[in-house]
């Protein structure tokens, strides 16, 4: 692997030490999505529909939301173990650091402000100017469809994509892995995601410490 000039991650269980940050509300507002969520890593629904879906399930259990009802679903929710020290190395030494995520901007922009990342763009609400939800915005990152945010990131940044690196924990986190890039699965979630990545021949880190992707973003480098 050739050592990056730009790597993009994931956040849900990659950089953030948690699930999903859409299942985060569920368990905070007393829903579930199962049987969406199913449909959704069959692709029988999209990023949209599995949004509205949600928003009117939460919508029905709790009324009217506010972003703080969204933000305290986020508390106490933690940094991956070695994503702080990861990162900061990687902008030591001049790496662009992205976080492309099809979770909520909300908490995904906590997790960005935290460790100064360059840039991110992840899904959210629609919001009135008082602060409540009117429903879900457009999605801005389609989860099967990751690559297209890559490959905007390669563009306005003239990188070469043989110089970007992808981490993602999910099957559907390949879809970063634009032509000529690479990609590292961390931390995979389930054997789906891991079954994927064996047929995709990426590397796997299956320790939920991102330290252990240097060597191989950095050629056998250790930590």
């Amino acid at each position: 692997m050739v050592r990056p000039l730009a790597v993009a991650f994931d956040c849900d269980g990659v950089l953030a030490d948690n699930g999903s940050s859409w299942q985060a509300i569920h368990d905070g507002f007393g829903t579930e999505n199962k049987q969406m969520f199913a449909k959704f890593i069959a692709q029988e629904i999209d990023d949209d529909e599995f949004m509205a879906d949600d928003v009117a399930k939460w919508m029905e259990a709790k009324g009217r939301i506010h972003k703080d009802d969204i933000a305290r679903c986020y508390g106490g929710i933690s940094l991956m173990p070695g994503a702080r020290e990861v990162v900061g190395r990687l902008q030591e030494r001049g790496v662009m650091v992205a976080i492309i995520s099809s979770g909520v901007d909300i908490f995904v922009g906590m997790i960005a402000a935290m460790l100064k990342v360059d840039d991110w763009v992840a899904n959210g609400f629609d919001w009135d100017e008082d602060g409540w939800m009117n429903g879900p915005a457009p999605s801005r990152v389609l989860s099967f469809e990751k690559g297209a945010m890559v490959d905007k990131l390669r563009r306005i940044n003239g990188f070469s994509s043989d110089r970007i690196v992808s981490v993602g924990d999910s099957g559907s986190d390949l879809s970063m892995m634009i032509e000529g890039s690479s990609f590292i699965g961390f931390n995979p979630t389930g054997t789906w995601s891991v079954d994927a990545f064996k047929e995709a021949g990426v590397p796997i880190v299956k320790s939920r410490d991102l330290r252990e992707i240097w060597p191989i973003l950095m050629d056998g480098e250790e930590f």
